[in-house]
């Protein structure tokens, strides 16, 4: 019954967030802001999903209007940042998704993503983490700025389904946040969360199994255990194994 994986990509593919707020603070610098997004900030920022929305949501907050800053050059100038720090960067995968990834070709299943970061961004860490250009390895991208609503609202994950033409039913979702987990159960998904240094304290509850990291997840035979499980999940009851 399985047919598909549908990856996020940052926090799950990569601990990406740190070199998302490297770039974020020096673009600010760059174009003669004051704004320094400590951990704990961009942490707290970090529940509001999107990098155009967060740099909204901090001008609001330090008593400015969205109308005193063009936010899409800003957020265009932090891509081009980020982008070249990925590419000088020594970025790991984390543990176990390469090998899940491996299996999952070898077995025939699709690969997806499904997330609220550019396609730009997408691609350089696909780059930078697996040495080719993201549509080499995943057939279907679904992207933030493809879709009406970010995460958690179900848009992006719908749009991955459509274009894959599965139903929720024959594929798993693999997330590392709370927005993730509430996106991807919206859309009918089962999601397995693995929490990244930036998650580790949300609430995962809904989620079918939550694991410290992809090694610990028992590859595509654990996955497929959980299949069954999806119908339950559409009725409204919620499931939750953790190890």
């Amino acid at each position: 019954m399985l047919e598909a994986l549908i990856f996020d990509v940052d926090g799950t593919l990569a601990e990406t967030e740190e070199l998302h707020r490297q770039a974020f603070n020096e673009t600010f610098a760059d174009h003669g802001l004051d704004w320094y997004w400590t951990r704990d900030d961009y942490r707290r920022l970090l529940t509001t999903t999107g990098g155009k929305e967060r740099i909204a949501r901090h001008l609001t907050e330090v008593g400015g209007h969205p109308c005193d800053l063009d936010i899409p050059a800003l957020h265009i100038a932090k891509t081009a940042r980020y982008t070249d720090l990925m590419a000088k960067g020594d970025l790991p995968l984390r543990a176990g998704v390469q090998a899940l990834i491996d299996e999952a070709r070898a077995a025939g299943l699709k690969l997806a993503i499904a997330t609220t970061t550019s396609r730009p961004n997408v691609e350089a860490l696909c780059l930078a983490t697996f040495g080719v250009v993201a549509d080499l390895l995943f057939a279907v991208i679904a992207s933030g700025d493809e879709v009406a609503a970010k995460k958690p609202a179900p848009d992006v994950y719908q749009l991955a389904l459509t274009r894959l033409g599965l139903p929720a039913s024959r594929a798993i979702a693999l997330e590392d946040s709370a927005n993730g987990l509430k996106s991807a159960s919206a859309a009918g998904l089962l999601c397995i969360v693995s929490p990244s240094a930036y998650t580790a304290n949300e609430d995962f509850s809904t989620a079918a199994k939550v694991i410290k990291d992809f090694t610990e997840l028992g590859g595509l035979e654990t996955i497929r255990r959980l299949i069954p499980e999806a119908q339950t999940l559409r009725k409204g009851c919620s499931t939750r194994w953790t190890t």
